[in-house]
């Protein structure tokens, strides 16, 4: 999460920082996004609610990879 938004050796940096992604300043304390989101479930990762919005509270989840394929930029649903 640091890394790719805030360091622009990143190979992920583009799609995040680089379009404007930021990591809340609560959370550069591992302590207080610790706080706020728990510890890591065994099989999920960090999801962004909102593709567009920053890590924050309110708009981060532990998630499956099912979950985070459905939440992607390029995801097209059909119906």
């Amino acid at each position: 999460m640091l890394w790719r938004c805030r360091k622009e050796d990143s190979k992920e940096w583009k799609w995040y920082g680089g379009r404007g992604i930021t990591v809340c300043d609560r959370w550069l304390s591992f302590e207080n996004f610790l706080s706020d989101m728990g510890p890591k479930p065994p099989s999920l990762s960090l999801e962004r609610m909102d593709n567009d919005g920053n890590y924050e509270p309110g708009n981060c989840k532990w998630a499956t990879n099912l979950e985070q394929m459905r939440n992607r930029r390029c995801s097209i649903y059909l119906t």
